[in-house]
């Protein structure tokens, strides 16, 4: 039996997320047999970036203002440099994962995701990391931030960027697997 069998993560991102931030987690959850679920603000699709220029278009499963976060076991935040903006500033994006966050389920987030994070005002005292860029904004936020390449505290799981993913992808799986924490 799969290590996620049963489990089902919510994947929540915008347009313009990086590409590879979303497929890899994706294929790795449910390779481990979670079924995973794109949730967004958009309608029917999302598009991803690569690197520099637009790439392909997943379809969309549910869209966030329908979601419940109780309806899912983790949330995964696949981020590049459009997406955490576009849904930090998006109250129903926050409003889902703060229900993540206040459950003490399981919540991932890579290079800059934890930025969507900071708006749940659920990060101070955690440990975490992020893209190097945005280690003042975290810190200034509330948490100890670590230049490492996989950073957990409690279910709250952070990366880096892209070169981490290997450390990330097995860590998320074991939090999914260990399941909700007290935070």
């Amino acid at each position: 039996m799969a290590a996620l069998t049963g489990k089902k993560i919510a994947i929540l991102t915008e347009t313009g997320f990086e590409e590879v931030e979303l497929t890899s987690q994706k294929k790795a959850l449910e390779d481990a047999g979670a079924k995973v679920v794109i949730v967004s603000p958009q309608k029917e699709k999302v598009k991803a970036c690569n690197h520099d220029h637009w790439s392909i278009e997943l379809p969309v499963d549910v869209m966030v203002e329908e979601a419940n976060p109780g309806d899912y076991d983790a949330l995964m935040i696949p981020v590049g440099v459009i997406n955490p903006d576009q849904m930090r500033t998006n109250e129903t994006c926050v409003e889902f994962a703060e229900g993540f966050m206040k459950a003490g389920k399981p919540v991932a987030a890579i290079c800059h995701g934890p930025q969507l994070l900071i708006e749940t005002g659920m990060v101070k005292g955690k440990k975490s990391t992020s893209y190097p860029s945005l280690k003042t904004e975290l810190t200034s936020a509330g948490p100890s931030w670590t230049d490492g390449e996989v950073v957990t505290d409690h279910g709250l799981v952070t990366s880096r960027s892209p070169k981490d993913l290997a450390a990330f992808n097995k860590k998320m799986i074991e939090e999914v697997q260990a399941g909700v924490r007290a935070r």
